[in-house]
C-alpha cells in the first residue's frame, strides 16, 4: 500500500504545473495585446504622418507652440503655459519637441497621445475584466482601440486621447477602491484611493471635464467610506479605518489643490482667477466675438432639450455612421439599461455617461458650441467632443453582449465571437472609407488656415538669420513652426513689457513686422507707421489680410 501512496506534496504539483501555465498564459496574451495595441497605434500615425495630416487642426498647432515657449521664448518659464489650455498636455509635450526637427514637422508632440491610447486601451480591459471576464474586457477593448476617430486623434497634438486615458485609469482605480472595501481589504483600498487620485489629479491638469468628474468621484468616494465606517466601528480598535481617512484626506486635498494651483496661474498671469472661464481668450469671450460679427447663436444655447440631443448625435457619429450608427447605440443602451438593472455590480460602469450632462450643459450654459454636418448649420466644429463617449459606448457594447450570453451560453462560443467582431469591423471600415469625422472636421477647417500659413512661411523664410519679428500669435503661429524660427525671436502678445511698448513703436524691437488685418499690430502699423516698409502683403480666402513690414533702422 505504500508503495502506491502519494504524497500531499506530489498531490499538489499537476495543480501548481496548471497554475504556472496559465500564469505563463496570461502573461503571453498581455504582452500580445499590448505589443498590438503599440502597433495599431505606431501604424495609425505612420499613416497619417505620411499624409501630412496631423497638424490640421490649428488646436493641435497650438499646443505645440505652448509647449515650444516654455523654453523656446524671450521669457522661457512655466508662465508661458497661458491661462486657458490646462498645462499637463503641454508639459507632456517638451522633452519631444526640443529637438527642432520634431518641433517642425509636430511628430514629437503626438507620442504623448500615442502613450495616452495605448494606456487607455488597456485601462478599458482592466476595468471590464474583473466585472464580466476576459471576453467581453476584449470586445470592450476593440471597440476602443479599433475606433478610427481615436487613431486620428492619437496621432495627433491633441488632448483628447490624453484626457480619455485618463478617465479610464481614475474609474478603474475607483472601482478597485469601492471592491478593496466591499472585500474589507483597507490596505488595497487605500492604495486604490490614493492612485485614483492621481489620475483624477491628472485628468484636471488635462480638461476642464475633469474638474467636474473629480467633484463626482469625491461625492461616490465619501459615500461609500462613510457606509464602510458605520459598519466597521470598532471603538476597541480605533487603528481600523485610520489610515483609509487619511488617504481619503489626501485625495480631496489633491484635488483641492491642483484647481488651486491653476486657479493661481491664472491670477498671475492676468490679475483674474477665473480668466479661463471669463477672460479675452475664454469660449465665452470668443463666442462674444462671433456674435459681434454677426453669426448666429449656436445650435442648443439655452436649452438643454437642443443641446442634450445634439450631444448625443455627435457621440453616435464619432463611433459609428450610416445605418449602423442605431445599431450600435441601440445596442449600447441595452448595456446601460443590463448595468443598471444590477447596480450593485455593474453601477461603476454608469460613471462612464458624466460626459452626457457636462457636454449638455457646456453647449446650453457654456458657450462650448458643436457643429454636426448632419443638423443646422451643417458644419464642422468640435465634432471631436463627441469620442468622450467612447469609453462607456466601448463598456455598454461589451456589456451589452455579455447580458445576453447569460441567457444563451452560445454567445460565448467562437461562432458567436466571429460575428460580433465582423460587425464591428464592418461598421470601422465604413468610418475609414467615408473618412473619420473627426479628420474631416480638421481637414475642412484647415484649408484657409493652412494656405495662409504657407504663403507667410514662405515670405518668412527670407528674413535674415536672427532677426526679431513682432506678431501675434493666436491664430496663425504654424507659420513660425514651418519654418523653424525661434519663439524666442518672436515679440508676440504673451512677452511683456516688449509686446506692449512694441503697439506703440512697431519698429522698437524688431526688424520685421506682420500684421493680420484687424489685429492689434495692425492697427499699431497704420498708427505709428514710421521706419516701416511695406515688404510683402497677400490676401487668402476667409482670411485677413497679411503685411509684412521691413524695418528701415537709422
Amino acid at each position: 500500500m505504500s508503495g502506491t501512496s502519494t504524497s500531499p506534496e506530489r498531490r499538489r504539483l499537476p495543480h501548481r504545473r496548471h497554475a504556472t501555465a496559465s500564469a505563463q498564459e496570461h502573461a503571453g496574451i498581455s504582452i500580445r495585446f499590448v505589443t498590438g495595441t503599440c502597433l495599431l497605434s505606431l501604424c495609425s500615425f505612420i499613416w497619417f504622418f505620411s499624409r501630412h495630416e496631423i497638424l490640421l487642426y490649428g488646436d493641435a498647432v497650438a499646443h505645440i507652440n505652448i509647449a515650444r515657449r516654455v523654453f523656446d521664448c524671450l521669457h522661457p518659464g512655466p508662465l508661458q503655459l497661458g491661462t486657458v489650455w490646462l498645462p499637463l498636455p503641454h508639459l507632456l509635450m517638451i522633452p519631444f519637441i526640443v529637438n527642432r526637427q520634431m518641433w517642425m514637422s509636430g511628430w514629437g508632440a503626438s507620442i504623448p497621445s500615442m502613450v495616452a491610447y495605448v494606456l487607455g486601451v488597456i485601462g478599458i480591459y482592466k476595468l471590464v475584466a474583473p466585472r464580466v471576464g476576459n471576453w467581453p474586457a476584449l470586445l470592450a477593448s476593440a471597440v476602443y482601440a479599433l475606433n478610427p476617430n481615436l487613431l486620428y486623434l492619437q496621432s495627433t497634438a491633441m488632448t483628447e486621447p490624453i484626457f480619455l486615458a485618463t478617465f479610464i485609469w481614475a474609474l478603474l482605480y475607483l472601482d478597485r477602491y469601492l471592491r478593496a472595501l466591499d472585500q474589507h481589504d483597507e490596505h488595497a483600498a487605500t492604495k486604490s484611493l490614493e492612485y485614483c487620485a492621481i489620475a483624477l489629479a491628472a485628468s484636471m491638469l488635462t480638461r476642464y471635464d475633469g474638474w467636474v468628474y473629480s467633484a463626482v468621484f469625491g461625492i461616490v468616494v465619501s459615500i461609500k467610506w462613510w457606509t464602510w465606517r458605520k459598519h466597521n466601528n470598532n471603538p476597541h480598535n480605533p487603528i481600523i479605518g485610520r489610515q483609509l481617512r487619511r488617504s481619503l484626506i489626501e485625495f480631496m486635498t489633491l484635488c483641492a489643490l491642483v484647481a488651486g494651483l491653476w486657479l493661481a496661474q491664472n491670477y498671475a498671469l492676468s490679475g483674474l482667477p477665473l480668466d479661463f472661464l471669463n477672460g479675452p481668450y475664454s469660449a465665452k469671450a470668443i463666442e462674444a466675438r462671433s456674435a459681434a460679427h454677426g453669426l448666429p447663436a449656436h445650435p442648443g444655447t439655452g436649452s438643454l432639450t437642443t443641446s442634450l440631443p445634439s450631444f448625443l448625435k455627435d457621440a453616435k457619429l464619432n463611433v459609428s455612421s450610416g445605418w449602423l450608427e442605431p445599431l450600435f447605440f441601440f445596442i449600447a443602451l441595452l448595456g446601460v439599461g443590463y448595468a443598471a438593472s444590477q447596480f450593485r455590480r455593474f453601477g461603476i460602469f454608469l460613471l462612464l455617461l458624466l460626459p452626457i450632462p457636462f457636454y449638455a450643459y457646456s453647449i446650453a450654459y457654456g458657450s462650448v458650441p458643436i457643429f454636426i454636418p448632419v443638423w443646422w448649420p451643417h458644419s464642422y466644429y468640435n465634432v471631436r467632443y463627441g469620442i468622450q463617449l467612447l469609453p462607456a459606448s466601448a463598456v455598454f457594447i461589451a456589456m451589452a453582449f455579455y447580458a445576453c450570453s447569460t441567457l444563451d451560453k452560445k454567445l460565448l462560443r467562437r461562432p458567436a465571437h466571429a460575428v460580433i467582431v465582423a460587425v464591428l469591423a464592418v461598421s470601422y471600415i465604413h468610418i475609414v472609407q467615408e473618412s473619420p469625422i473627426s479628420l474631416r472636421e480638421a481637414r475642412m477647417n484647415a484649408v484657409t488656415r493652412i494656405m495662409l500659413e504657407n504663403r507667410l512661411a514662405s515670405a518668412l523664410r527670407h528674413v535674415p538669420p536672427g532677426s526679431n519679428i513682432l506678431m501675434a500669435t493666436t491664430n496663425y503661429v504654424g507659420a513660425l513652426q514651418d519654418t523653424g524660427i525661434p519663439l524666442r525671436r518672436v515679440v508676440w502678445e504673451g512677452v511683456h513689457p516688449e509686446w506692449d511698448e512694441s503697439l506703440a513703436d512697431p519698429a522698437k524691437y524688431a526688424e520685421y513686422v506682420v500684421a493680420f488685418q484687424g489685429d492689434e499690430v495692425w492697427y499699431a502699423t497704420r498708427l505709428f507707421p514710421q521706419h516701416l516698409e511695406k515688404w510683402v502683403e497677400f490676401e487668402t480666402p476667409d482670411k485677413p489680410r497679411v503685411t509684412v513690414y521691413r524695418v528701415e533702422k537709422n
